[in-house]
């Protein structure tokens, strides 16, 4: 006696972790995952590459994650989408640098901060801050992420965060204004 699976013109999100039939999913909820990629792309084309990458980096390594796949997912395609648009604004940038002979440094800000010292100063205080303050520090700033979303990416509790960045906070402050008191 074989078993079969009857697949429904309508599958349940729940049962995406389990399907291997990844093409019939795909196939249904390719359109709303490319809905939302087109509001974070530059245009069609570049949606299709979003949504592809997020969706074969899911089906390889998330998929097994708790929590309703569909939401997983979206998300992934939001994170490809912002990969995508950093990756593109980086190539103009180097490319703009290499037409105009600036190619050699890149600084950590696109935009200069308060003239050039005052960039270079924030790059040199940041760089000697302990990696963990720094980054809780870039997370909480560059990324916008809440000392929640920091504790459950870098596996440490809310407080441990929110201390870390306020610690961050402290150092910065201390070694830029004895920066510029000495400049």
């Amino acid at each position: 006696m074989t078993l079969t699976r009857h697949i429904t013109a309508n599958p349940r999100m729940e049962d995406a972790t389990h399907d291997d039939n990844w093409h019939h999913w795909f196939e249904l909820y390719g359109p709303k995952l490319l809905l939302c990629a087109r509001q974070w792309t530059r245009s069609a084309a570049d949606a299709d590459d979003v949504v592809q990458e997020a969706f074969v980096r899911f089906w390889r390594h998330q998929r097994g994650l708790p929590g309703e796949p569909l939401a997983l997912l979206i998300t992934s395609v939001r994170r490809a989408a912002l990969d995508l648009s950093r990756r593109e604004s980086r190539r103009a940038l180097r490319e703009e640098r290499s037409e105009n002979g600036r190619e050699d440094v890149e600084p950590s800000f696109i935009a200069p901060v308060e003239g050039e010292e005052r960039r270079a100063a924030i790059e040199d205080a940041l760089g000697r801050l302990p990696e963990e303050q720094r980054e809780v520090l870039v997370l909480k700033i560059w990324g916008e992420l809440t000392f929640e979303e920091i504790a459950g990416q870098l596996e440490l509790s809310a407080n441990t965060a929110a201390s870390r960045y306020r610690y961050a906070l402290g150092a910065l402050r201390k070694e830029l204004n004895a920066t510029s008191c000495h400049g």
